[in-house]
């Protein structure tokens, strides 16, 4: 599964992109999110507020509750506002 970090997102965890293998368990977005949570400090304070983050799978825009498979692309980014 590929993960995209976008903002202060990207700046927390330390990283842009990513390439992993959650557990077969991790069904949701919210619950990639809940797992990439524990995977170290700078996760779980990314994922803190999780409710700040938007969610988009495979280029369309997603919620918790979006369905994820292990080819997916998931990204991850803070709210955006116009100007």
């Amino acid at each position: 599964m590929k993960i995209l970090y976008f903002a202060w997102l990207r700046q927390k965890i330390g990283t842009g992109e990513e390439q992993i293998d959650p557990p077969e368990s991790v069904a949701t977005a919210g619950q990639l999110i809940d797992w990439l949570a524990t995977r170290g400090p700078g996760y779980a304070t990314a994922f803190k507020d999780a409710r700040a983050v938007k969610i988009a799978v495979n280029q369309t825009f997603g919620d918790r509750e979006t369905p994820i498979a292990a080819n997916d692309e998931v990204a991850f980014f803070p709210p955006v506002t116009g100007g």
